[in-house]
């Protein structure tokens, strides 16, 4: 499956997908050895954002995991630990969950869960999907609009895309901490934003992790929406390493 077409079907899930929570009432149905197969081989063929972070994943029953949430499998992904890695995580992992609406696979992002044992000693474990397949489709997202989310003068200065500004704030995160602020002006600026004292129910030493992974997932629908609205830009990264301000400079667009 070229590029193209991979990212024509991730764009397409950005208005089915949702965050299932728990997986009560999901069905029975099972995923297959092959869907398995599949989903380690759809991983190898994703855009990293930073090709030189090796990364993996491990599918293993939730019951491998600290996870409760009626997942069939936890897919499990681990990272070198370099300067970006969570961003690349959060990019690459927001690839995967598209991919897996796409084959009708429901997912959640599950921040505190940890597996039961390591399976790379090369790299470190980050985060996990709880996963199960999701026999109605009546179950994903009818209207994405009615998702509680910022306005989009609250994420973004500036002129605002069309297709684009009113479909990156959708993106998932943390505790729906959506910590993202974009300015439009002579290009578009990413920054990872923290409102003082504001930090939901995440625990404060682990606030700018998951923020960075956020981040990465950010980027992800950033990309998606500018490609498939035939924006052709150049994108530049900037080392964010989770200092407590209010806008840390992620990356920067220039369009044309």
């Amino acid at each position: 499956m070229g590029v193209i077409i991979l990212n024509d079907i991730l764009y397409e899930m950005i208005f089915k997908r949702k965050s299932f929570h728990t997986f009560r009432g999901a069905g029975n149905e099972s995923i297959s050895e092959d869907e398995r197969n599949d989903i380690q081989n759809a991983y190898s063929e994703f855009t990293p954002l930073n090709p030189e972070i090796k990364t993996a994943i491990r599918i293993v029953p939730e019951n491998k995991t600290t996870c409760t949430r009626g997942g069939e499998y936890c897919i499990l992904l681990y990272s070198e630990k370099k300067d970006g890695c969570l961003q690349n995580i959060g990019y690459l992992g927001e690839q995967l969950d598209l991919y897996l609406v796409s084959r009708n696979i429901g997912t959640l992002w599950f921040g505190i869960g940890k597996p039961h044992e390591d399976y790379f000693p090369d790299m470190e474990f980050v985060i996990m999907f709880s996963v199960r397949k999701i026999s109605d489709d009546s179950k994903y997202r009818r209207d994405m609009f009615k998702s509680r989310r910022k306005p989009i003068e609250e994420i973004w200065e500036g002129e605002q895309l069309p297709g684009v500004s009113e479909f990156v704030r959708f993106a998932p995160s943390a505790c729906n901490s959506q910590p993202w602020f974009v300015k439009n002006k002579d290009g578009l600026s990413v920054y990872r934003y923290r409102k003082a004292g504001k930090r939901g129910i995440m625990p404060a030493d682990k606030v700018s992790f998951y923020n960075r992974i956020d981040i990465g997932i950010f980027i992800c629908f950033m990309d998606l929406c500018l490609e498939h609205n035939g924006y052709r830009y150049d994108r530049k990264l900037f080392s964010d390493t989770g200092e407590d301000r209010e806008l840390t400079l992620n990356a920067e667009y220039r369009l044309y």
